[in-house]
């Protein structure tokens, strides 16, 4: 019944499985990744755009922001494929690349990313500085959601509404002001060797915007109506206040946010949410994973017995994580974590990283936890954390990577505005409102300009993806689905040498000089030699395998490759023992040929085709082909 329900809502999917060779399973580049998901945040850049920028097919965009309001609120990100600045998720975004060089500033400086990474985070700090003004104003949404999505625009083109909105002591915004206080609190962290006085001019700004969130309380989208339905804040605000206070304590170690951690952990739900999610909304699961830090660092003191309670549903977290818990975390057939159908990767990174940073955390104490089914080691969460990254380069049933412009098969319908329509440096012809829809949105064709490093929203909870630009939530990239990315590829490409998490943080000076990517390894293969009389190797791999009701099932990877000197066309081959979907050819008869986008194989070329069962390998052979 599973594989009859699977194998149905796999044949309504397309299905681009065409890859030559070097493909995805041959072991994954993280640094090339992490270099291509900072490149990501060049491109969602607003403003005027640096002499050094490297994504050179956008350009200046949002000139004017803030000044109908008597305020310069130009820069910032553009949240997704939007051409909004939306201040909640972009303070995440900035919070989370910053424990991301935190925790592993010395992994990135050693790639020669460092450099980059903090360059990302001070575009963004650069805009929150203008964005608070004054102690208790913070502006916190340039542009509205409904007019911007009504068109279809470059943000070099737009002229769509772009009112200033603020949150006050009249119209206060707890979780906005705290989210913004912790990334300013982060970032101040980031930047205290290379550029001290920006450091201290961070903290003053974190030190004011906690003051604000938490003597003016108050959800933000009850003053910022217009956010509801974009980023609503379902969470409230006491989770954003307590993970203030603990941002606020590492940058600053002023006892007070100590204190508030430990005095309102009860009453703020910090010690009785057992969280199975974080992200941009929820962020109780990572003020669980820093306090327990605090408390394996020693610096709990006469709050001891909370920050225990505090640890004790970090470790929930990391149990539903790795499906040894209580209650586990939903994944997919092929292991990727669900939550919902709407860019569920935005959750996949979060919780991956808070996986990795714990395991170190753990590593760095020599201790393990325990977990419903037994004791966990800390290398457990962090082969953990890889397979989601590895799920989302490539390592998937579709052999799909879930990183624009990494590998092979990457999405290229991206539902994204600038990388949908031709750059404005190639033809700066106006793009009007309604006109980007008519021409460019309904475009059946790759993207003009390739959004390399974005992260989209990714395939349902039976690992389907449709590459289609009007299939927002599998399409769609964000911000804040890179952010937390760049810490855990920086983990995965350092290897697993010397340093001690628990140690206080020394971000490194960044390193001005570009280490070259280092070439991803050859996968090995039991090949079919090929022979005169037949020039067509086949070779099949099994890449992963999961458990779903009890039942064990593979994924294999089939490449078929032309050793011949001429022209692979009509080829015919016939599959038997196979009893589940296949990805990747077509079906004619009781034959399968070339995928319909595919006519001929060019000498020396490959296709790869992929299928799941649960039993050993299908019997692939040659049928019939011809060579011109």
């Amino acid at each position: 019944m599973y594989m009859e329900k699977l194998m149905r809502l796999i044949e309504m999917t397309p299905l681009l499985l065409l890859l030559f060779l070097p493909f995805a399973f041959a072991g994954h580049d993280y640094n090339q990744a992490l270099s291509k998901s900072i490149l990501f945040f060049e491109a969602q850049r607003s403003g005027y755009l640096p002499h050094n920028q490297r994504v050179t097919w956008r350009a200046n965009s949002g000139l004017n922001d803030g000044k109908a309001s008597g305020v310069d609120l130009v820069g910032g990100y553009y949240d997704a494929g939007d051409n909004v600045k939306f201040g909640l998720p972009m303070a995440f975004t900035i919070t989370m690349m910053s424990w991301s060089i935190i925790e592993y500033g010395k992994q990135m400086g050693a790639n020669g990313e460092l450099g980059h990474a903090m360059e990302a985070v001070k575009w963004g700090t650069d805009y929150l500085i203008k964005a608070h003004p004054e102690p208790y104003v913070l502006y916190g949404e340039v542009g509205d959601g409904n007019s911007d999505h009504y068109c279809w625009q470059r943000p070099e083109d737009m002229t769509t509404d772009r009112h200033a909105y603020k949150i006050d002591p009249s119209n206060p915004g707890s979780d906005l002001a705290g989210e913004t206080a912790a990334a300013m609190a982060a970032a101040s962290i980031v930047f205290r060797r290379s550029n001290p006085a920006y450091s201290t001019e961070l903290l003053r700004h974190a030190h004011q915007l906690f003051e604000f969130a938490d003597k003016y309380r108050g959800k933000y989208d009850s003053s910022i109506t217009v956010a509801q339905k974009y980023y609503r804040s379902i969470s409230g605000y006491n989770d954003e206040l307590l993970w203030a206070s603990a941002w606020l304590y590492q940058a600053s170690n002023n006892e007070y946010y100590l204190n508030y951690l430990g005095k309102n952990g009860d009453s703020m739900g910090g010690t009785g949410w057992a969280m199975t999610e974080f992200g941009w909304d929820v962020k109780y699961a990572g003020v669980q994973t820093l306090v327990a830090k605090f408390l394996m660092q020693g610096k709990a003191g006469l709050h001891a017995p909370v920050f225990e309670r505090y640890h004790q549903k970090a470790e929930y977290f990391m149990c539903s994580l790795i499906g040894k818990g209580g209650r586990n975390i939903q994944k997919t057939p092929g292991g990727l974590i669900f939550r919902q159908r709407w860019n569920n990767m935005q959750f996949v990174t979060s919780a991956s990283f808070l996986a990795t940073v714990y395991s170190d955390y753990l590593a760095s104490s020599r201790g393990s936890f325990k977990c419903a089914a037994g004791n966990v080691a800390p290398s457990e969460l962090l082969s953990f954390a890889k397979s989601q990254v590895d799920y989302i380069l490539g390592d998937n049933p579709r052999a799909t990577s879930y990183m624009v412009g990494y590998g092979n098969n990457f999405p290229r319908q991206v539902h994204h505005r600038a990388s949908s329509i031709v750059s404005f440096k190639v033809d700066p012809k106006f793009v009007a409102c309604r006109q980007g829809y008519g021409t460019w949105y309904s475009r059946k064709a790759s993207d003009p300009n390739v959004l390399t490093g974005a992260i989209v929203g990714g395939p349902d909870a039976y690992d389907n993806f449709a590459d289609e630009r009007d299939n927002y939530e599998q399409t769609e990239p964000a911000t804040y689905n890179n952010a937390p990315l760049l810490g855990i590829l920086a983990r995965l490409g350092g290897g697993h040498g010397g340093y001690n998490q628990l140690l206080p943080v020394v971000v490194p000076a960044p390193n001005p000089v570009v280490a070259k990517p280092k070439p991803a390894p050859k996968p090995k293969f039991t090949p079919t030699p090929a022979t005169s009389s037949n020039p067509i190797t086949i070779e099949q791999k099994m890449t992963t395998s999961w458990n779903a009701k009890g039942k064990t099932y593979y994924r294999y990877s089939t490449i078929v490759t032309n050793k011949s000197y001429k022209t692979l066309k009509d080829l015919k081959l016939s599959i038997s023992k196979l009893y589940g979907p296949l990805w990747g050819l077509s079906k004619s008869g009781n034959s399968y040929g070339f995928p319909p986008w595919l006519n001929s194989l060019p000498a020396g070329k490959s296709i790869e085709f992929v299928y799941i069962h649960s039993t050993s390998p299908a019997d692939v052979s040659v049928s019939s082909y011809n060579l011109a």
